[in-house]
């Protein structure tokens, strides 16, 4: 569905910053994006979506070069929080979504609106619809952010370390519902996150980016003692338990 050949990209005047990216990731699976500060996450998030263009390599959904053009028509994208210029409603800003297929000046259709209202029930936020979303919390503002890049039926959702400035229990709930959208709507997920344990959690894929390297392939077969000192520079215990019948592991900095 998603494939990466052979990616380069480097800022004017600096080293090359990512080198020889190549990954595929199918629909219903979730792929993480680890590593430091500075690695180039966020930056092959914007190559992928276009924003920014590879400096050698290409990006596909189902064999489609991906470009600022026409290649977001599949994407959903949630950048990373930040603040609003105007009051908008829930209502609007989740139809803003639908700018890339309608135009950015149109008016929203009855039938948009109906669009709109679905994603609003499926994501669960039906309370917050005529709210502001100055007056939202974090964690309800994320929502809004996800449901705004649903709305348009992406075949891909990209989200750019969606649970930062989030408290616990928020963090989990985006988590939860990454993994359930990319369950329930058939849709590849990846997303950039500083939190190894949330890639533990609902991942399938897992990249690791280094200093002009990196490792891809299943989260559990990655995500080792071993690579968290090489790629974080911290030592760690993985730990396994069992909950409720569920083979589960967590990671314990020491």
């Amino acid at each position: 569905m998603v494939e990466l050949r052979n990616c380069y990209y480097r800022y004017p005047g600096k080293k090359m910053l990512l080198k020889d990216i190549s990954f595929f990731l199918d629909k219903n699976e979730v792929m993480a994006v680890l590593g430091k500060n500075g690695t180039g996450k966020t930056t092959m998030l914007k190559c992928l979506t276009g924003i920014l263009k590879w400096e050698k390599g290409e990006a596909f959904i189902h064999g489609k070069s991906i470009n600022l053009k026409d290649g977001m028509n599949d994407i959903g994208y949630v950048p990373q929080g930040h603040n609003l210029p105007f009051p908008y409603t829930v209502s609007e800003m989740i139809s803003m979504g639908m700018a890339k297929h309608i135009g950015l000046f149109s008016t929203p259709s009855k039938q948009d609106m109906i669009k709109v209202d679905e994603i609003i029930e499926e994501i669960g936020i039906q309370d917050l619809k005529n709210c502001s979303c100055t007056e939202l919390s974090g964690g309800q503002l994320q929502l809004v952010y996800i449901a705004r890049a649903l709305v348009s039926n992406p075949k891909l959702l990209i989200l750019d370390e969606p649970e930062s400035h989030l408290d616990f229990k928020n963090q989990l709930m985006v988590m939860k519902l990454i993994r359930r959208l990319a369950n329930e709507k058939d849709l590849a997920c990846i997303i950039n996150t500083h939190y190894p344990d949330h890639a533990l959690k609902i991942s399938d894929k897992t990249l690791l980016l280094g200093d002009g390297n990196y490792l891809i392939g299943n989260t559990n077969d990655l995500i080792t003692e071993e690579n968290i000192k090489k790629y974080f520079d911290v030592d760690a215990k993985i730990v396994s338990y069992v909950h409720e019948n569920m083979n589960l592991r967590t990671i314990v900095a020491v």
